[in-house]
């Protein structure tokens, strides 16, 4: 789970999911109420990441799999995408460039 890098508090798991939805770049802390930014790691684990879902896709096409089962297999790749994002989140108080 992400630690704010200004108040040094965790946040909880339906915090950072809630935070996840935002437009904005940066997430505001639930605590202190500072502007936080992700890592630059943490950036390309969440990249990484969000490959999980065309990959059910591309998956069910090579496959020959019914459309049923492709769409299980999408929406159990977004439920997973969603629940493994609050622990690969990591904070900073400075935007860092991604290379």
């Amino acid at each position: 789970m992400p630690i704010c890098q200004n108040c040094h508090k965790q946040w909880s798991w339906k915090q950072t999911v809630k935070k996840m939805f935002t437009l904005d770049t940066g997430m505001i802390c639930p605590n202190c109420g500072k502007k936080q930014l992700l890592t630059t790691q943490s950036k390309k684990r969440a990249g990484l990441l969000n490959f999980l879902t065309p990959l059910a896709m591309l998956f069910g096409v090579l496959f020959n799999l019914s459309v049923i089962t492709i769409f299980i297999l999408i929406i159990a790749s977004g439920v997973i995408v969603i629940a493994a994002y609050p622990f690969l989140v990591e904070l900073t108080e400075e935007d860092e460039p991604l290379w």
